[in-house]
């Protein structure tokens, strides 16, 4: 698998080759960011838009489920993010083994400052949403390492936003924004039906803490981009991903202080 081929397949909602276990791409981790950032590069030659950036399992309550044991990223595209007022409507076709995640996202007014704590973070934070993230993986059956989740553009597929709630509308310190978002719950429906039960606290501790992991992660990758006003940062499934099919409702019901979010897939 090259970076050109590995787009491919992502273009094409087509699984790997069996064969894919072997090439230098998948060879640790660092290799498979590098990898990853080729891919991503590709894109942009191509005239795609980066609007910022996700974070996958960060929910430990899931690792030995995929055996991942720790947290991943990836590029969000203009291509692949829908922002709405609360419903939205999104085509699952061409994503490959597509999964649901309720999620809480991040948009950003500044980039955060060197060697950022929380409070530095809060700082540069202009919003914060409910959150769906469509993942994928091309690898069958969702089997893999995390070498492959992270070559394979960290199982991004789509990224539906919900109603921006300004933050200093929530809190007035990094430390309320932590504990308000740990507390917070989310009841994830398909059609009606309850499906799982999560907590903004399976999180890392909360969506903020991810957060703080992942620029730290981020800043530590030769080549990687930096967060830059107007991006948005999705911060991790509070429950376990979801198989989906065209046809289906779904619905995020979080506690306060966020808003619900609906999502209809066809």
């Amino acid at each position: 698998m090259t970076p050109k081929t590995l787009l491919q397949h992502n273009d094409n909602g087509q699984l790997w080759p069996a064969s894919s276990d072997e090439p230098d791409c998948f060879k640790g981790l660092p290799a498979a960011y590098q990898t990853a950032l080729q891919v991503a590069a590709m894109r942009e030659d191509r005239g795609e838009e980066p609007r910022g950036f996700k974070i996958g399992f960060t929910n430990r309550t899931i690792w030995p489920r995929y055996n991942v044991f720790a947290p991943i990223w990836g590029r969000v595209w203009q291509s692949t993010l829908l922002m709405c007022d609360g419903q939205a409507t999104l085509p699952a076709g061409r994503l490959c083994q597509p999964r649901i995640e309720p999620e809480v996202v991040f948009g950003f007014k500044a980039r955060p400052v060197p060697g950022a704590d929380l409070q530095a973070l809060f700082d540069a934070i202009d919003w914060v949403a409910p959150g769906f993230e469509l993942v994928q993986s091309h690898r069958p059956d969702w089997k893999f390492k995390a070498e492959h989740c992270v070559a394979d553009g960290g199982l991004h597929g789509r990224l539906v936003v919900g109603p921006q709630v300004p933050v200093q509308s929530l809190a007035s310190s990094a430390l309320q924004l932590h504990q308000l978002l740990a507390a917070a719950t989310v009841q994830l429906r398909c059609d009606g039906a309850l499906v799982e039960a999560g907590s903004g606290a399976h999180v890392l501790g909360s969506p903020l803490q991810a957060l703080l992991h992942f620029v730290n992660e981020l800043r530590a990758c030769p080549g990687a981009p930096d967060i830059e006003p107007g991006d948005v940062v999705t911060t991790g499934t509070w429950t376990d991903a979801w198989p989906v099919l065209p046809g289906q409702q779904w619905q995020a019901e979080f506690s306060a202080p966020l808003p619900g979010l609906d999502l209809l897939l066809r």
